[in-house]
């Protein structure tokens, strides 16, 4: 297949995704405050965020509920609490991983993908003996805030065509 034809696969999405949870961690090792709206600053992180830094990009961290339901699976739980995953925000309905080397807009605010967030060994402590593993591969991306704007839940979350974010730049 050629290298035209997979651009084109990495472009298709079949459908947005949807905000369904937003925290924040003001210090490290303190507990992450659950939000309803949060704002996004450009080149900075979200707003009252302790990874909130100017050209970091570690700016917000993003899971997939759905990936939450595999944790709890390899957990053997019910559910996880989101708020254990230590991430900003959970969509649900997009695969996060598609993002790579994509601008997306959650809400008024526009994100690039920068990287995975691979579980830190706080998820053993968070959620017992085999946290760590049930997290791995399931850790979900971080980004870096490209255009700065408010988040809220049931925010929606899409990716930008590329003459989209060339335009916002």
């Amino acid at each position: 297949m050629a290298v035209e034809a997979f651009k084109e696969l990495f472009g298709n999405f079949t459908q947005s995704g949807i905000v369904e949870f937003i925290s924040i961690r003001p210090k490290r090792l303190e507990d992450v405050r659950t939000l309803d709206v949060v704002q996004a600053v450009q080149d900075g992180g979200l707003e009252g965020d302790r990874y909130r830094n100017a050209g970091g990009s570690r700016q917000v961290t993003l899971i997939q509920a759905e990936h939450l339901q595999a944790i709890a699976s390899y957990l053997g739980k019910e559910s996880v609490d989101p708020k254990l995953t230590r991430r900003n925000i959970v969509v649900k309905g997009i695969n996060l991983l598609a993002l790579k080397s994509q601008r997306f807009q959650i809400g008024q605010a526009i994100l690039e993908y920068s990287g995975e967030c691979h579980p830190c060994s706080r998820m053993e402590e968070n959620f017992g003996p085999g946290g760590y593993n049930a997290m791995r591969g399931h850790g979900g991306i971080t980004a870096k805030v490209i255009h700065g704007g408010e988040i809220r839940i049931g925010d929606t979350v899409s990716v930008l065509a590329k003459k989209d974010t060339e335009t916002r730049d």
